[in-house]
């Protein structure tokens, strides 16, 4: 493939942020291991450094490279770690490096896509709960979502403190677990605070906030938008059918526990630590909203991305994986074959 490089890949040159026609010169080639055919290398003609198409791309210092786009598919179908390493022939600790690599190409692929959105809108809310190591060790995780188009705005991981009652089995296990790790906080807040900021940074006008009853979100609601936000309440209670307000968000959390292997219950695929959910999440986010369709009568390319105008089709797994996206809004466009275009 022939590769121009669309800039420095120096963040502190003068060519990184607006690079000019002919700033680099071809610098010779090197043979990767991994590779049959040699990468070509590049110099900056102004800071001097030295780069080549591989710099840019997501599979920078990869072996197995050719794993990338099957794996995120994997992740995001429910598999875990140790029967992906199985399918895809590699070490589970090489699938462990691939997936935090490939999370966070993801966080940043999401924030670089979805930089505003559309105002006037109504976005919905609701925390899931699972654990992580053992379900006396619960786990919070907020999730927000556009009503109409079910796009993923945020999500967010913390723990929770749920004591059993006194004199229970569980409430022994519990408190031997507090006296050897400290107090359990409780971080639900911090972590709806989280997703609404998420949101306020995408937004500048007015919208509406759909949530359940719980007292907490209308005071952080109110601080977070202060009088832009128009927030309704749903009874947790109520039916769970198409007429209830919360039901977009009552269905993609169920997707989450479908697609996502380590929140199904009572299953050894469960999270060890908190920060491996949170990788979790941000994977399922990109395929949520970019590569798979809003709804199963939608066609193919109808992604939520697409009905918010922030693409103009569905990402395909290999693009996901294509270029890096540490740059912000000057990383290479997922579609862009050749990485000419940025994410601005």
């Amino acid at each position: 493939m022939t590769f121009d490089p669309p800039r420095c890949a120096n963040p502190g040159c003068a060519q990184h942020e607006q690079p000019k026609p002919g700033f680099c010169i071809r610098h010779g080639y090197y043979r990767p291991h991994c590779r049959t055919e040699p990468i070509q290398r590049f110099r900056c003609r102004t800071c001097g450094k030295t780069f080549s198409r591989q710099t840019f791309r997501h599979d920078w210092r990869d072996r197995r490279y050719d794993r990338n786009d099957r794996l995120f598919e994997l992740l995001a179908s429910g598999v875990g770690l140790r029967q992906s390493a199985r399918l895809l022939g590699l070490g589970l600790r090489s699938v462990q490096k691939k997936m935090r690599k490939l999370a966070t190409t993801c966080a940043l692929l999401h924030e670089n896509l979805s930089p505003r959105l559309p105002e006037r809108r109504t976005y919905v809310m609701d925390e899931e709960e699972t654990y992580e190591g053992a379900s006396i060790r619960p786990l919070t995780m907020p999730v927000l979502i556009d009503k109409q188009t079910w796009f993923v705005v945020a999500t967010s991981v913390g723990s929770i403190r749920r004591l059993a009652p006194a004199g229970t089995a569980r409430r022994a296990r519990q408190e031997h677990d507090e006296r050897q790790h400290g107090r359990r906080k409780d971080e639900s807040s911090e972590c709806v605070r989280e997703v609404l900021e998420a949101l306020r940074r995408r937004i500048d006008g007015e919208l509406e906030l759909r949530t359940d009853e719980k007292a907490s979100y209308a005071t952080i609601a109110r601080q977070v938008f202060d009088e832009r936000v128009l927030h309704t309440t749903t009874a947790g209670t109520a039916l769970r059918t198409t007429h209830n307000p919360l039901f977009p968000i009552n269905t993609t959390l169920a997707m989450t526990r479908d697609n996502c292997g380590r929140l199904r219950r009572r299953s050894w695929l469960v999270s060890k630590k908190a920060g491996w959910l949170r990788r979790q999440m941000a994977i399922f986010t990109v395929y949520r909203n970019y590569v798979r369709r809003r709804f199963n009568r939608d066609e193919r390319r109808e992604t939520p991305a697409v009905h918010l105008g922030l693409l103009p089709r569905q990402l395909l797994p290999s693009e996901v994986v294509r270029w890096r996206q540490d740059w912000g809004p000057r990383s290479p466009h997922p579609t862009s074959f050749r990485g000419e275009r940025s994410v601005a």
